[in-house]
C-alpha cells in the first residue's frame, strides 16, 4: 500500500523531469506508459495490416505528430487532448487485440488523428532552455525505435501461433488507456 502511495504518474506530459535538445526529446516520449503503448499499437497493427501498412502507419504517426507539436509551440489551445491520447490507446489497442482489418487509408486516418494529440502534448513540454528542433527530433526518433519495437512483435502474426501474443498486446494496451481514461493510472 505504501508503494502505491508513492508512485508518481505514469505519463509522459509532466514537465518535473524535462531535459533540454535532443537528448529530453528522446528521453520524454520513453517515459509515459500512455505513449509507449500506442506507439507498440501503431507498429503491431501495421505489422498486423502488413503490406504497405507496415511502413505507413509508422511514417504517418511522427509527421502528424510534429504538426501537433508546432500547434502547441504556437501555444494554440487543443482541449481535451489528455484524454485523445488515453483514448488512442483504447482504440489503436482494440484494433490489434480484435485483429481489425481496416483500409489502409481509414488506419492512416486513425493513426494521424490520434498523432495530433500526441504531438501536442509534446509540443507543450518543450523546455523553455531547449532548441525545440532538436527536441522535437529527439522525440520523433524515441517514436520511430517505439513503432519499430512493435513491428517486430507484431511480426508474430506471421505464425499461426504469433496471433495470440500479438492481440494478448493489443488488449493490454487498450487496458491501459481504459485504466487512463477512468484515471486509474
Amino acid at each position: 500500500m505504501g508503494v502505491i502511495a508513492c508512485a508518481a504518474p505514469a505519463l509522459a506530459h509532466t514537465e518535473a523531469d524535462a531535459l533540454g535538445g535532443f537528448t529530453g526529446g528522446f528521453h520524454h516520449p520513453l517515459t509515459g506508459l500512455d505513449h509507449v503503448a500506442t506507439m507498440l499499437a501503431v507498429g503491431l497493427w501495421g505489422a498486423y495490416l502488413s503490406g504497405r501498412a507496415i511502413w505507413v502507419l509508422p511514417i504517418v504517426f511522427p509527421l502528424v505528430m510534429v504538426l501537433g507539436g508546432g500547434i502547441a509551440v504556437l501555444g494554440l489551445p487543443l482541449p481535451g487532448f489528455e484524454s485523445g491520447i488515453a483514448a488512442s490507446a483504447l482504440v489503436l489497442g482494440l484494433m490489434v487485440a480484435f485483429a481489425v482489418r481496416a483500409p489502409l487509408w481509414i488506419a492512416a486516418g486513425l493513426v494521424g488523428a490520434f498523432a495530433v494529440f500526441h504531438g501536442y502534448a509534446h509540443g507543450r513540454e518543450v523546455p523553455d532552455a531547449a532548441e525545440a528542433v532538436t527536441f522535437f527530433v529527439g522525440f520523433v526518433v524515441a517514436t520511430g525505435l517505439l513503432h519499430l519495437a512493435g513491428i517486430g512483435m507484431g511480426l508474430l502474426t506471421r505464425w499461426n501461433w504469433g496471433s495470440v501474443p500479438v492481440c494478448a498486446a493489443g488488449a493490454a494496451i487498450a487496458c491501459t488507456g481504459i485504466a487512463f481514461l477512468t484515471g486509474t493510472v
